[in-house]
């Protein structure tokens, strides 16, 4: 093991370590600026564990796509909604540009069938799931954070840790929105919120950097 990748290994130990011991805070209801830097420490380590394994440009898109998350997870308690879900959107956009870069060179029906409802059937459960007066702008979200769940279901990246991921991130965020109505109160909805999110940020961001990695180590 070299040095650069034995500290990315330690890295990603940490990320994991921070995001799963986020469900203490989650269970303690527990609020502060300590507790904001807590929630963004798990995602914030993994685009560092994504610098320090980038080796060309999609490299570093992937680091751009962690670090947007994670500046979204600070803004959701630090400055709101609004605010967060734009760093959020922005991470979307740098993610469906790699995704796309990356398109598999051949589909199968079925996977270009779910690639193709993935949006107006997360954009439906979304608005479904809001208050009136909501769904404009949850519609419209849900719309980037569909279409980068669908951009890595048929990227070459392996579907069983990126195209999962994003579902898995895509889930957590249909998760949110049903809480702001039919979930409402269900203590259980924000374990599984955070579970389906921070899971599949670590999915998204290892299958995407073990694939690039991989292709280096060929090429020297």
């Amino acid at each position: 093991m070299t040095q650069g990748g034995g500290l990315a290994r330690i890295v990603l130990i940490g990320a994991v370590i921070a995001g799963v011991s986020y469900f203490y805070v989650i269970a303690g209801h527990l609020a502060g600026p300590a507790f904001v830097a807590w929630k963004g420490a798990g995602v914030g380590l993994l685009a560092l564990y994504a610098v320090l394994r980038a080796r060309n440009s999609d490299g570093w898109l992937i680091a751009v796509v962690m670090a947007f998350g994670a500046l979204g997870d600070v803004l959701l308690d630090a400055a709101g909604m609004a605010q967060g879900a734009a760093a959020f959107i922005l991470g979307h956009v740098a993610a469906i540009i790699l995704y796309l870069r990356n398109r598999r060179g051949a589909l199968s029906s079925s996977q270009k069938w779910l690639a193709t409802l993935v949006l107006p059937l997360g954009v439906l459960i979304a608005i479904w799931s809001v208050p009136f007066e909501s769904r404009p702008m949850i519609g419209i979200y849900t719309a980037f954070v569909a279409s980068m769940a669908a951009a890595a279901w048929i990227s070459r990246f392996p579907r069983y840790r990126t195209g999962i991921g994003a579902m898995m991130f895509l889930a957590s965020d249909l998760l949110i929105f049903a809480r702001m109505g039919p979930l409402a109160g269900d203590a259980w909805a924000s374990f599984a919120i955070w579970g389906l999110y921070f899971g599949g940020q670590v999915l998204i961001t290892l299958g995407v950097t073990r694939t690039l990695g991989a292709e280096t180590t060929k090429i020297r």
